[in-house]
């Protein structure tokens, strides 16, 4: 078998890895099903809703009255569903546009669809066929949408339709008003209480109108127009985030404070790391929370002495993409559906969303990004030989997962 491989695909002897031990690793995941251990088991929860969901006026109404975010795994995905939902089944709600990239092989996000194109609304749905481990389901899904009418798009030849967006036209006082939500993970249920995430649920026209023009771009033979807030792969993404990562630079040199915090999945991109030695050359105090993958080597003399780069390994898996530029205390936030990676940047279409509102802003600062910094139980500290530390401080323990449980646990009460 080695030499049958070896021949076929060309390769070395040196290729051939021989492991001892199980390869399938997922496998083991239902072994905790398996043992009648609760004290060795997380105790359950469950998800909590934003406060102004909880009042009776309606998901719709919550919207309208402003911006809303959702912080998964603790804080519910249920809303998402239920906007699906209401669209499928309101008389005033004409058209729902989404894009699919993993939802499952049962999903009841695509039950809406598929009766929303029954009851003659207009359906558009992206369905990514290349996503990995989700071919499968996403043709069924596919197939399904298109039998009960819904116009399906499979992708963009020679990109990956990545970006979460879903978007509800609704008829309102002899008006069409458009709702949205944008996301930094799947739509898939499952995976919303076991990774973190967080989704912006909005009316506000402006963002509205750049994820419709995104729609019709990769939908039909629109062309990439230049959007009002939204930032999108391949187009403008890459080359804004090197822009801010150098107006930080500029800020420096001036003697002004400049800072950077980005949490994501990996950071592989070239130049973007090239852009932040540069920074931190220039004085930027740069702070990465990167969970997998990183080849920026951080505290590197006369290169990357201002970088920090650390990973949390908790009971979640971190999934959450957030940027921070200090911008002279401005503090520009965005969370998107791309992580620091050539793929995400030149070969995939993406989004990345501003976050407007302040009180929103202080949210994704503090829960994303402040509280995974002061970590001192599940974060891994990179060292410039590229190896990891276990994180270790003096006094309290600090976890920022369990902290935020008990957070929303206690909102809930």
């Amino acid at each position: 078998m080695e030499e049958f491989l070896l021949n076929q695909f060309n390769l070395e002897r040196r290729d051939i890895f021989r492991v001892d031990g199980p390869v399938n690793l997922v496998r083991l995941m239902s072994v905790p099903d398996l043992v009648d251990r609760p004290d060795l088991k997380f105790a359950s929860f469950t998800p909590t809703l934003p406060e102004v969901l909880r009042k009776k006026s309606g998901l719709l109404a919550a919207i309208r009255k402003g911006d809303i975010l959702l912080h998964h795994p603790y804080q519910s995905f249920q809303p998402v569903i239920d906007l699906l939902h209401i669209a499928a089944t309101d008389p005033q709600v004409v058209a729902i546009k989404m894009t699919v990239y993993r939802t499952g092989t049962e999903s009841a996000l695509m039950e809406s669809l598929i009766m929303a194109a029954r009851a003659g609304k207009q359906v558009t749905v992206v369905v990514e066929l290349m996503a990995r481990f989700d071919e499968e389901a996403n043709i069924s899904w596919a197939s399904r949408l298109e039998d009960a009418g819904a116009h399906v798009v499979y992708g963009v030849y020679g990109y990956k339709v990545h970006a979460k967006m879903l978007m509800v036209v609704r008829r309102e006082e002899g008006a069409l008003r458009r709702y949205v939500h944008l996301g930094t993970g799947n739509y898939h249920p499952r995976t919303a209480r076991l990774y973190t995430d967080f989704g912006l649920l909005t009316c506000n026209e402006e963002i509205a109108s750049d994820v419709n023009d995104i729609f019709v771009q990769i939908t039909g033979l629109g062309r990439a127009n230049q959007l009002g807030h939204l930032l999108q792969s391949p187009f403008s993404l890459h080359p804004t985030m090197m822009a801010l990562i150098e107006r930080e630079a500029d800020h420096a040199r001036a003697g002004k404070p400049a800072r950077i915090i980005a949490k994501m999945n990996s950071l592989l991109e070239p130049q973007v790391i090239q852009a932040l030695y540069a920074a931190s050359q220039a004085g930027v105090q740069i702070q990465l929370i990167v969970r997998g993958v990183c080849a920026l080597r951080p505290g590197v003399p006369r290169v990357s002495d201002n970088i920090s780069v650390r990973s949390i390994v908790g009971r979640f898996l971190e999934h959450t993409r957030v940027f921070y530029f200090l911008n002279e205390g401005a503090e520009d936030v965005f969370i998107a559906s791309a992580d620091w990676m050539g793929r995400n940047f030149f070969r995939r279409i993406e989004t990345c969303t501003p976050i407007l509102d302040a009180r929103l802003k202080k949210r994704v600062i503090r829960e994303g990004l402040r509280l995974y910094l002061t970590d001192n139980t599940n974060a891994w500290e990179m060292l410039a030989d590229g190896s990891y530390r276990r994180k270790t401080g003096r006094g309290r323990s600090r976890a920022a997962q369990a902290e935020l449980l008990a957070e929303y646990s206690e909102e809930q009460k």
